[in-house]
């Protein structure tokens, strides 16, 4: 029997987020000041879990870190905020990656050190977590580089045990907006890019085509579009339904975890049963509430303060 709703297979490392409303970068030996610097949960899937978890999901962790500082960091982090991370996995031979954030209130730019993201592989974490869970996430597709050969049997595990699945790709440093991830997409019920990430990966020009176009190949698709809410097309391709993040509910400080957030209100809503447009509205909820404090985790919603903000 599932004793977790959600299983993370996830990047794990920490940001140190940088804020500043004019934030600018001057090489030449310059020092610029910024207003604000703090060191928070990193990682897509590390702070999509938390998210998650805040939601009330029974949450897990499964990834690699190195057995150094911002190893310890990470994982005695996401265990305060109630994430299950005994599936992480502690090797002295990697190093724990870093993102760096250069966090605007309207964008920001990351700089990633990949470190153990890149060197995780399916054949090293537990299976035996894919029994344990509902639902099985997989976060930064393309910086799990290490993950991409293993990853057709993991999800076909999952849905074996009778999970239901879902990728958010994440940026692909590289721009080759493949990796096998099309091939997978029979295999997962949920796609969850933003609208640049889906445009590149079906290769047009417009979010809602993209929608259609990726939804057609499986799985449902749940585009994110920032200020402008969200899009989605249902599993197999179908009439598109959309949502508008809810109005004057918060001052934003940066919008570092905000389509992680996003994506963890997503799947709780579909775990509950609600239905596709519903959901969409809730996860923008819960994206636009994440915005409220800098960094990815700490103005992650709880289930109540995302439902009484939802349209």
């Amino acid at each position: 029997m599932a004793d977790l709703d959600l299983l993370v297979l996830a990047d794990i490392n920490p940001d140190l987020v940088l804020s500043d409303p004019a934030m600018a970068v001057a090489f030449g030996q310059a020092e610029t000041l910024v207003q604000d610097a703090a060191l928070t949960i990193g990682g897509s899937g590390a702070i999509m879990a938390c998210g998650a978890a805040r939601l009330g999901l029974r949450t897990g962790l499964a990834g690699l870190v190195g057995a150094d500082q911002f190893g310890e960091f990470m994982l005695h982090s996401v265990s305060e905020r109630g994430v299950d991370a005994t599936g992480v996995i502690v090797d002295p031979d990697v190093r724990t990656g870093l993102t760096v954030v250069l966090a605007r209130p309207d964008d920001r730019a990351i700089l990633t050190f990949p470190g153990a993201i890149a060197a995780m592989t399916a054949n090293r974490f537990d299976k035996g977590l894919i029994a344990r869970a509902r639902h099985v996430h997989v976060a930064a597709f393309f910086l799990q580089t290490g993950l991409m050969p293993g990853l057709a049997e993991v999800l076909r595990s999952a849905r074996a045990h009778g999970a239901t699945t879902s990728i958010d790709p994440n940026w692909d440093p590289a721009e080759d907006w493949d990796g096998g991830l099309r091939e997978l997409l029979p295999l997962v019920d949920v796609l969850l890019p933003n609208a640049t990430e889906a445009c590149r990966i079906a290769g047009v020009s417009e979010a809602d085509e993209a929608a259609a176009a990726l939804a057609r190949l499986g799985p449902a698709v749940a585009i994110k579009l920032g200020a402008e809410g969200a899009v989605a097309a249902p599993a197999g391709g179908g009439e598109l339904v959309r949502a508008i993040p809810p109005q004057r509910v918060v001052d934003p400080v940066d919008a570092v975890g905000a389509g992680d957030a996003f994506d963890a209100g997503l799947l709780c809503a579909l775990l509950e049963g609600r239905p596709l447009d519903e959901a969409l509205a809730f996860a923008c909820a819960c994206g636009t509430l994440s915005m409220r404090a800098a960094g990815g985790t700490a103005g992650q919603p709880t289930l109540a303060e995302a439902r009484a903000v939802t349209r």
